[in-house]
């Protein structure tokens, strides 16, 4: 029971840590584009890839990979968001910008999850 406290608290944190980055992201570059979603994504890919090979080499107890990569990173990422926002591309007829939102998502996303991997576990 107590693991899934940790996952609701990391949760609601990463949701908070959204909403506030999607405001930002929609102040700094307006909503012709989806950036603030791209960029949380390629945010939680990094912290999620570090956090893997980090816990892993450190033991981190079960209950902190639980917070950080179910309940914080979970809350935090965006896919469904993203799934959307291409669909409402599509539906706008706006077919380059729908393959460039799915492009970017997933090439800087998994690159962002092996970079994060690679700093945390010390090499490629």
């Amino acid at each position: 029971m107590r693991t899934y406290l940790w996952i609701a608290l990391g949760g609601a944190l990463g949701s908070l840590a959204r909403a506030w980055g999607s405001a930002l992201a929609l102040r700094l570059a307006g909503a012709g584009f989806p950036w603030g979603t791209i960029a949380i994504n390629v945010t939680g890919s990094f912290v999620i890839g570090a956090f893997a090979a980090f816990s892993m080499r450190s033991g981190a107890h079960p209950d902190l990979r639980a917070f950080v990569m179910v309940g914080l990173c979970g809350g935090f990422t965006t896919f469904s968001a993203f799934s959307l926002q291409t669909l409402e591309l599509l539906q706008d007829g706006r077919m380059l910008s729908a393959l460039a939102n799915v492009a970017l998502s997933v090439l800087l996303c998994l690159g962002a999850a092996a970079a994060g991997h690679a700093l945390a576990s010390g090499g490629p």
